[in-house]
């Protein structure tokens, strides 16, 4: 019941968007084609606010770079050191799992020669 409400609900509400599309195309058709490119008329407006800005007067973006991928390193060598340390612990852990395999083994040899 409530799968056949929602989908009627959907159908409804297309049909509601096409007819106010539907009605509004002709102004749409009306309306200036749009001059030169937006993206790059907004990028001009950023640049020159934050040039106005005193703070970032003297910014250097090779600086900031120089910042963001030292983090990125220190970051990278950290976590490459953490999972150095978790192999290792894993390795360890094997070794000492195999170590008692291995005691386990020879006596159920023992066991199974005594039992012939």
């Amino acid at each position: 019941m409530v799968e056949i409400i929602s989908l009627v609900i959907l159908v409804l509400s297309l049909a509601g968007m096409a007819v106010i599309l539907w009605r509004k195309m002709p102004v749409l058709s009306k309306l200036p084609e749009p001059s030169g490119d937006f993206r790059r008329f907004f990028a001009e407006k950023i640049k020159e606010g934050t040039k106005k800005m005193p703070v970032v007067k003297n910014f250097s973006y090779e600086l900031y770079l120089q910042k963001m991928l030292s983090k990125i390193r220190v970051l990278t060598m950290k976590t490459e050191n953490k999972t150095g340390s978790w192999l290792e612990r894993l390795r360890q852990k094997k070794n000492q799992k195999d170590r008692t395999n291995n005691d386990n083994y020879w006596d159920n040899l023992k066991k199974a020669k005594d039992d012939r």
